[in-house]
């Protein structure tokens, strides 16, 4: 996990909601889409589905060559060319982001799509993973069309933007169908 913080450590608390395209907060909401496979409570790795559930929101990413350093109270790391996400449930690194070249099947988290501009790790599976459960599931910056994606959450980047600013240690987000 990225040990690096902003300055805007002092942020509350924030409850997100997630339901029928809408991602919801105190005070503001935003288009949003989940997985091609819908929202499942029986998530399972390559189904698509974005997870049901609460889960905490642990910490965020951000493409230094293409955005300044987002102000957030979570942790934001600046994203590498080499950095990976382990999509393989075999391997002991699965759903842990690692340094690339990898030998196991893996997310690239520098896309030529500016999807990873933005990206806020959703805290599901990671405590303890479990093998097969889903991996790399995170909220993102969507694409403009609004086409699902494998199984996150995605909203327009200025709303994630602004989003990352209210966000801080002990924030959360609901997922329903």
């Amino acid at each position: 996990m990225p040990a690096m913080a902003n300055s805007a450590q002092s942020a509350a608390p924030v409850s997100l909601s997630y339901a029928a395209g809408r991602l919801s907060w105190p005070g503001g909401e935003a288009r949003a889409v989940c997985g091609r496979g819908g929202v499942r409570a029986d998530k399972r790795e390559g189904d698509g589905a974005s997870p049901e559930g609460a889960f905490p929101l642990l910490y965020g990413f951000y493409r230094p060559d293409r955005i300044a350093r987002p102000e957030s109270g979570l942790a934001m790391t600046a994203l590498q060319p080499d950095d990976g996400w382990v999509d393989d449930p075999a391997d002991p690194n699965y759903n842990r982001l690692v340094k690339l070249p990898y030998a196991a099947s893996h997310e690239m988290m520098w896309m030529a799509e500016p999807l990873y501009d933005l990206v806020v790790v959703i805290g599901y599976n990671t405590d303890p993973v479990v093998p097969g459960r889903g991996s790399a599931i995170f909220l993102h910056v969507a694409r403009e069309d609004f086409t699902p994606t494998a199984g996150c959450i995605a909203i327009p980047r200025e709303a994630l933007a602004r989003l990352l600013g209210l966000l801080g240690p002990g924030s959360t987000i609901t997922i329903r169908a």
